[in-house]
């Protein structure tokens, strides 16, 4: 398993459930409340400028804690424990040490060297668990069981995302394609007995994929999707013989419009 992408989903699955959890509890304006000092959000603010500036088309996650640091992150979830933190989650005192050795393995400046066979172990250890306590703790919210995988996150290239603080597993883009065009999308998602998912991309009306291993997929659009509403529709299943919705457990749906060629 690669390393640094258990560690970076790790991280944006803590990410996506600090903006959920607190836009609940404290509102759209959760960051000025969330505990970090004004200065270090200001730090947020700039990065997310910077970035805009090196894109483009200025696709970019518009969301500030995607630009805190991994030391932000524990500041906040440490000042707002009580709650869905320390449900989902459980102990302060355990996850603040497997936060601790998380920063030091992910520590680029620390560790420009190869990690050692007992590093990664760690790494991958401690990133499966936080994120097998996220899904176990959504799944059971969601089905008032703890034993199907969920999404955490799906993302398109046009700077789309969904994540499970959206109050439908829906996401109306508002964007306008015509044929010719292409999307990328990425699936992250986590079974909460860390068992295999499989991912399937179905566009509606015209085509579906086999199920397969991997969250990524591309999209070609074509005449036939002319209309206002071009749906996408992701799913994931695991490998046991139920699921949480008949066939499949958890789908994400992105639309758009599709006008023809000028």
């Amino acid at each position: 398993m690669d390393v640094t992408q258990a560690l970076r989903d790790t991280e944006n699955a803590l990410r996506d459930f600090i903006a959920s959890a607190l836009s609940k509890s404290l509102g759209d304006d959760w960051v000025e409340k969330c505990g970090v000092p004004p200065d270090r959000i200001q730090k947020w603010k700039d990065r997310k400028l910077v970035e805009e500036s090196r894109q483009e088309s200025g696709v970019v996650d518009e969301r500030l804690i995607y630009y805190a640091d991994f030391f932000d992150l524990k500041t906040i979830l440490k000042k707002n424990w009580s709650g869905e933190f320390s449900e989902a989650l459980g102990d302060w005192k355990t996850m603040e040490v497997w936060l601790n050795e998380l920063e030091k393995l992910r520590d680029p400046d620390a560790h420009r060297r190869e990690l050692l066979p007992h590093q990664k172990h760690l790494a991958l250890g401690i990133a499966g668990e936080i994120r097998t306590r996220l899904v176990k703790y959504r799944s059971k919210k969601e089905t008032s069981e703890d034993c199907f995988p969920r999404i955490e996150s799906v993302r398109d290239s046009l700077g789309n995302i969904w994540t499970p603080g959206e109050p439908f597993d829906i996401v109306f883009t508002r964007m306008v394609l015509r044929p010719g065009d292409t999307i990328d999308y990425v699936v992250t998602a986590r079974d909460p007995e860390d068992l295999p998912i499989e991912f399937r991309l179905e566009v509606r009306n015209r085509s579906k994929t086999e199920w397969q291993h991997t969250g990524n997929f591309n999209v070609a659009i074509t005449d036939e999707d002319i209309g206002r509403y071009f749906t996408v529709s992701i799913s994931i299943r695991s490998p046991r013989p139920y699921h949480a919705h008949g066939s499949y457990d958890q789908n994400v749906e992105f639309k758009y419009t599709v006008l023809p060629k000028k």
